[in-house]
């Protein structure tokens, strides 16, 4: 089993080590590789992700795919730098199933995710974000402890024990999945304008510093 808190853990590459080397649940089983998060070791925002897909499993970097592409997009015209930003994912392995040859995304369940909280609780000790976006339902419930419901969460950031601002929205590849062009333009808009609301709540934090 991966050290844990007996050990300490002081940097990024040391934590990417750990998470590699961890056998908390069975998912390393059929995944290629750990995907730990990826950005500066000091960052103001962390974003949050449900799990590595496909295309990050094999690079072994955190939203490289389809889904990171709309989020690249919608970083962008929000104002916020994705390399100013820490981007990691609640479940650091990627579960899915067979499909013929294809591996499909599968869900991480809540005794998955509880297993690897504590590589995402190392990555925001050393980060230290003010502000944590959770993109989706599974990384909003790692970082609250409980199940959330995105409509009645995403419009209203919330403080966390420990000061840090939370911003719940959806997970960029919800959108990938809507099938009609207007209401598909019409859920990135609204995906921005979270993140433009996340950007204003980071500068509430660094004002009141």
């Amino acid at each position: 089993m991966a050290q844990a808190a007996e050990t300490p853990i002081r940097s990024l590459r040391a934590l990417a080590q750990a998470e590699s080397d961890c056998r908390r649940c069975p998912l390393y089983r059929d995944a290629t590789q750990a995907v730990p998060g990826e950005g500066p070791s000091r960052a103001e925002f962390m974003l949050v992700g449900e799990q590595p897909g496909d295309k990050e499993d094999v690079a072994g970097k955190p939203f490289v795919g389809p889904a990171g592409r709309v989020l690249d997009a919608a970083l962008k015209d929000a104002g916020i730098a994705r390399e100013d930003t820490f981007v990691t994912n609640a479940v650091k392995h990627f579960k899915h199933e067979m499909r013929g040859k294809r591996r499909l995304h599968k869900r991480p369940n809540n005794y998955e995710v509880e297993r690897c909280k504590i590589w995402l609780d190392q990555e925001r000790r050393l980060v230290g974000p003010s502000t944590i976006i959770a993109l989706g339902a599974t990384a909003a419930r790692s970082l609250t402890g409980k199940t959330v419901t995105i409509a009645k969460m995403r419009k209203t950031p919330v403080e966390m024990a420990d000061g840090t601002k939370l911003v719940v929205t959806v997970h960029p590849s919800a959108l990938l999945r809507i099938e009609d062009e207007d209401d598909r333009h019409a859920a990135y808009q609204e995906f921005v304008a979270d993140l433009k609301a996340a950007a204003q709540t980071a500068k509430a934090v660094t004002a009141e510093r």
